[in-house]
């Protein structure tokens, strides 16, 4: 079955009995963990318990497809229901899932994680049309998402944010939520539990000397076509560990505001009255720069490198060559694009 956007909240807190597959796909690879590990924990609170879990990996899946069945169908040493973890595949294991859902043996649950999947790949469709399965896409947090995540996390330590540390924390945070959650606790770790409210400052304390900060230096040094700021911003980035795939969407989420506000432009705005309609609110300290940015990038060239850097994530994951060097060849090309 397929699950709506409005219905995710309340699976992951109750899957149903009935329910023998969860799988959960999509670009952002933090949000796909966090909810396997939310749902694989209303089986097994400790996921790491090795007589109530099994890992089997996707070698072992492709040697013996029957190895789903086995596992959910084994008898837990600690009682309850057993738990299976898949972690990273795709259309491989797809005989093997439909085999458990044309099955009535055992009371175990599959958890499965992937990357985006097609709508028309045979293990999204197997999950999405089986009434025992269900599939949970998991993209990138929206606005609305990533605020709630900051209010989430401030109030359970009795902490607020005045407008100018959310705005900051919306513009750098978002491409991956595993990273925006680390992020956020680093925050309440310094300024401290009930302590008010935290400010710009305080954000800029803590975020601003993460990875996640160069990142929105790539993103500001491409679309000015600052050649020299985006070799010395990636290779911090690199160096530091930043997952290419996070910076591609940190500028693919920065395109498409320019590519919104550009809409508003055509639409008759001026520049500096199109930017005030964008949500989260353009930073202040950037607002200058992003209007000279809304004047030079005319719609259809924000569309250009839009699709160049999805194709360029696409082949990130699918071609085996560098990521790396698939980055950085992406973000050259369309940072010579600006310059044009």
């Amino acid at each position: 079955m397929k699950v709506k956007p409005g219905e995710i909240a309340s699976v992951l807190k109750a899957v149903a009995l009935h329910v023998r597959v969860v799988l959960l796909y999509g670009r952002d690879d933090g949000l796909v963990r966090e909810r396997a590990e939310m749902v694989g924990k209303q089986i097994c609170p400790d996921l790491s318990d090795p007589f109530q879990v099994a890992r089997p990996t996707l070698a072992e899946v492709k040697e013996q497809p029957s190895i789903l069945l086995d596992e959910i169908s084994a008898i837990s040493m600690m009682g309850g229901r057993r738990l299976v973890r898949l972690e990273g595949v795709g259309n491989e294991v797809a005989a093997a899932v439909k085999t458990v859902l044309a099955s009535d043996v055992g009371d175990g649950l599959i958890v499965i994680t992937s990357p985006d999947l097609k709508p028309g790949s045979a293990l999204r469709k197997a999950c999405e049309t089986d009434k025992h399965a269900l599939a949970i896409a998991c993209y990138t947090d929206s606005n609305q998402d990533l605020m709630g995540l900051i209010r989430e996390i401030l109030n359970a330590d009795g902490l607020t944010a005045d407008q100018q540390a959310v705005s900051f924390l919306m513009e750098n945070l978002g491409s991956d939520r595993q990273v925006s959650r680390g992020e956020l606790e680093k925050l309440v770790i310094y300024k401290g539990k009930n302590t008010g409210s935290v400010t710009l400052a305080d954000v800029q304390a803590v975020v601003g000397d993460s990875a996640t900060l160069e990142i929105g230096h790539i993103a500001a040094a491409v679309t000015q076509g600052d050649l020299a700021g985006l070799e010395r911003a990636l290779e911090r980035a690199l160096t530091a560990g930043e997952s290419p795939i996070a910076i591609l969407r940190v500028l693919q989420m920065r395109l498409q505001r320019l590519h919104l506000a550009r809409g508003f432009v055509e639409g008759g705005m001026a520049a500096h009255e199109a930017i005030t309609k964008l949500r989260p609110p353009v930073f202040f300290k950037e607002r200058d720069s992003f209007i000279r940015l809304v004047g030079s990038w005319p719609t259809t060239k924000v569309s250009q490198a839009l699709e160049l850097l999805l194709e360029a994530e696409q082949q990130c994951k699918t071609t085996g060559m560098p990521a790396e060097t698939i980055t950085a060849r992406a973000l050259l090309r369309v940072a010579r694009a600006a310059r044009g």
